[in-house]
Formats: structure tokens, sequence, C-alpha cells
């Protein structure tokens, strides 16, 4: 007799194979290993042994995060003949054991390095919100939003540099957690910027992230402010609500919004104030637009760091959007980046200021919905509303909110202070439930 385990892997098997060949969501699949896993929980279950708090749960991984017998691709040409993972990243071990199932490995932009979820060299996931006219499917964890959007996985594991959780998450309409920077271990997982790399879960429910967080974190929870609220059921969560919450709106966000995300932002300030909340004017330290500016210049230089041999050598491998980038970081100079850092340090201690008068920072995560791919410009970004957030050590939690009149999603980012992951979800579980529960996606 078939387990719960067995038949939620099967059954997500099943719809991989029968939609990804046009999504494009998964490099790699491995439905032997899964089936066997499952199996193994479903064993262990009908002998009466406890399993972890995600048993049985289906999960991707991102393509620069090891899985065992499996290499790790890092979504280039320069990786084509890595040798399969030894082990398993540590987050990948939490998750297993915790009791999911690892299905495949996720498409990513090249070396986690770009927005739009564009990759010229290994091919882009499609945006399964529209499917007849390719859109961008957010990146750099471009596969894992679309299989969890397309709901061939109920979770997947992405990393976020500068937005790159969250982009997908709006994009693809799904719910995506940036994790403080240093709270998960991130062994096992090919660097961008050693300084600003986190690991994420994206899941179509804030009840899902809030479960893989508890798995991700393991032991190390006494480092997350209220990491005991990490047992709590969502629904427990929700009934304390968020009356009394002091929500910061950036009171000039420097930044146009496409008319759509206008309204969908302004009808989430009303649903937060229905809700109990207080919505209170705010201002960071500089510009939005000087910190996405500026963090691009030190995430280039720290690929440049990375993988700067790569991007010299003749012939060239790398897709040129992504060599263009890592280029760019040998052009920055160290008497700019003293100075940046100088000025990063003093940001991070006002915005410490800033929050001990908010509880929390709601923006739009993007300016516009996913536009078409054929508009994306690869020498811009749209994480103009996401790289604030690395950049000042924050967390935050990006949730659909609403569709534009074309029908693509439009996700809502909630900011906290570093560690304050659980408020963020808590604020997230609330909006979700008054806008009548997640944004899912139903494929025929």
């Amino acid at each position: 007799m078939r387990g719960i385990a067995t038949e939620a892997t099967e059954r997500a098997l099943a719809r991989i194979e029968r939609l990804d060949g046009r999504l494009g969501a998964f490099v790699t699949v491995v439905p032997e290993h899964a089936l066997e896993q499952a199996r193994h929980h479903d064993a262990m279950a009908r002998l009466g042994v406890p399993d972890g708090p995600l048993a049985g749960m289906v999960v991707a991984v991102k393509d620069i995060i090891d899985v065992a017998g499996l290499p790790t691709g890092g979504g280039s040409l320069t990786r084509a003949n890595a040798a399969p993972a030894a082990r398993d990243a540590t987050v990948v071990q939490r998750l297993r054991a915790a009791g999911a199932v690892v299905v495949g490995k996720t498409h990513t932009v090249e070396y986690a390095f770009g927005g739009w979820g564009i990759n010229v060299s290994l091919g882009t996931p499609l945006n399964p919100w529209d499917l007849n006219n390719p859109r961008a499917p957010g990146g750099s964890s471009s596969g894992s939003g679309v299989a969890v959007a397309a709901g061939l996985v109920p979770a997947a594991l992405g990393t976020d540099t500068g937005g790159s959780v969250r982009l997908p998450a709006s994009f693809c309409g799904v719910v995506g957690l940036k994790t403080t920077a240093g709270l998960l271990p991130n062994h096992g997982v090919l660097p961008l910027s050693t300084r600003f790399d986190t690991v994420g879960p994206l899941t179509r429910t804030v009840a899902g992230a809030t479960r893989l967080l508890a798995a991700l974190v393991g032991e190390d929870a006494h480092r997350l402010v209220g990491g005991a609220a990490l047992s709590e059921e969502p629904a427990s969560v929700l009934a304390r609500g968020i009356a009394g919450q002091r929500i910061g709106v950036l009171s000039a966000p420097d930044a146009t919004l496409h008319p759509d995300t206008r309204r969908v932002f302004e009808e989430t300030q009303r649903l937060l104030e229905s809700l109990g909340a207080s919505l209170l004017p705010v201002s960071l330290p500089r510009p939005i637009t000087t910190y996405a500016a500026n963090f691009g210049m030190m995430t280039a230089l720290h690929g440049y760091r990375e993988y700067g041999a790569l991007a010299e050598a003749e012939p060239n491998a790398l897709g040129a959007p992504v060599r263009r980038r890592m280029l760019g970081g040998r052009e920055v100079t160290a008497t700019w980046l003293l100075a940046e850092l100088e000025r990063q340090a003093r940001d991070i201690a006002a915005i410490g200021d800033l929050f001990a008068d908010i509880d929390a920072l709601l923006t739009p995560t993007t300016a516009t919905p996913a536009p078409l791919l054929n508009d994306c410009d690869e020498d811009s970004s749209p994480a103009i509303f996401t790289r604030f957030v690395n950049y000042l050590d924050l967390a935050a939690i990006s949730l659909p909110m609403g569709l534009s009149a074309q029908g693509m999603p439009i996700g809502m980012q909630i900011a906290v202070p570093g560690f304050h992951e659980m408020r963020a979800l808590a604020i997230a579980t609330a909006l979700e439930s008054m806008r009548g529960g997640p944004l899912l996606l139903d494929l025929a």
C-alpha cells in the first residue's frame, strides 16, 4: 500500500513530466531517488517511527546548491563537466532530516547573477501565468519560482543576494522569504557574494514558508528573534492579529510604479489599516535607487572576485549579460569601495534607529508585473525595491497581493530587522488571509 509521501511524490513527478517540457523549470529530475526517499518515509510511518515536520513534502533545489550525487551546474556551460556533489549542502541535509523529498534541481540565472531570470546559455524557464506570451520568471531563482507557481512542487529552495528569491516570487505569484545573512549556512552553495548571499524558501503559501524556515534553521533557531514561535501554527499567529503594528511606507519611493502595482500597493495599505495596523511615512537614509545602483557595483566586484578568471577567458563560455556584469567588477576602485563600506555602516546604524519607530516596512517587491521577455533590458535590473534589504542586513518576505489588468501577479514586500523573520511571516499570514488566501495558478 502506498503511503502519503509516495502518493505526493508520484503526483509531483507526473505533473513535472506533463508540464515541465514546456515550462523548463527543472534542470534535473530524479524520479527513482525521489520515490526511494518517499517509500522510506512511508515505511518508517508504518513502523510508528516519528518523522520530521516536513514529512513527505516534495521539494526542489536551485542548481547552485549541492545535492549529493548530482552535479551543481550553476546555470553555466563553464560547469558542464562538474563532478557530482559528494554530499548535500547543509540546508539540503536539514530538509531531508525534516522529512522532505528532494525531487530534482531547478534552473538558475548563470552563477545566480541576474534579476530577470534570463539564461542565454542554458535556457530561460517560462513564467506559467502567461504561456502564450513568454514573460520574465524573475531571477536568479527562476526555476524554483516557476516550479512552485505551476504547482509542480509545493516548495523549492532559492538563494537571494539582491532579490533572487523575492523577484521570482513577485513575478510568478508565490511567497518568497529572504532570510537574514548568517541565519542559514551557505556551506555547499556556489557563491556570488559571500557578504550578501542567503538561502530562502519559495512556497505557495505563507504557512509553507513558515514550515520550511523552521526546518532550515533547525538547531540555530535560538538565533531567530521569536524563534520559539516557529513551532506555532500560522492560525495561532493570525489569531493574535497585527493590531497595533506600525508599518512604515516610503514617503518618497524614488521609483516609478506601474499603475496596477500602485493600485495593489494602495489596496495592501488599506488592508493593513483594516487589520488594525498603523501606517507611518518614513524615509531611508538614502534613496532606494542609490542603494540599487551601489549594491550593483558591490555585487559586480564580488562576482569578479569569484569568477573573474572565467569572465576574462578567451574564448569565453559565459553568457554575454553575466560576463558583462562580472567584468564590471574590475572597474570598481578600492577608494570607492572603502567609502561605500563606511556609508553602509552608517546606514545600517540609521536603519536600526528607523526600526525603533516602526515594526515593518511595506514596499512593492517589483515596480512592475512580469514584463515580456523581449522587453527585458539585461543592462538594467528589476531589483530596485529589493537590494536595499540585503545592503542593510534586513529580512523580507514577498507575497502576491493582486493581479494586473493582464492577469499577472503583483507582489508586495514586507521588510523587517535582521533575524525578525517571524514578524514578517505573521504580517504576511494576516494579509494572505485577509485577501482570501494564497494566489494559486490552476494549470490544466
